[in-house]
């Protein structure tokens, strides 16, 4: 009897080894597809990132595009040369001319 309980600890020993090792290797496989899939993943993310930054640049250059051309629309000259030529506005005679004093 006590050889035969032996037999099967023994054996038991050995089947709860195998499946630690199979254990173990599926983890290892696992970790391994898991690394493999968050690589791949950031390269995509960083991919999109550089994109969306050559948009945010060009769009920064043409933002200050903008701004320029809206600085020469807006100088004195051109607003009065606009006013004499397409509203047809003239300055008033000096005598129609109010000032008023605090």
């Amino acid at each position: 009897m006590a050889s035969a309980k032996g037999v099967f600890y023994i054996g038991s020993v050995i089947k709860f080894s195998h499946f630690m090792v199979l254990l173990l290797g599926l983890s290892v496989a696992g970790s391994a597809l898991a690394v493999i899939y968050v690589k791949h993943t950031t390269r995509q993310l960083f991919a999109d990132l550089q994109v969306l930054q050559k948009s945010r640049d060009d769009m920064a250059i043409e933002w200050d595009q903008l701004q320029l051309e809206q600085g020469a629309y807006a100088t004195h000259s051109r607003i009065e040369s606009k006013a004499r030529t397409q509203l047809e506005m003239t300055l008033p005679p000096p005598q129609a001319v109010v000032v008023i004093q605090r």
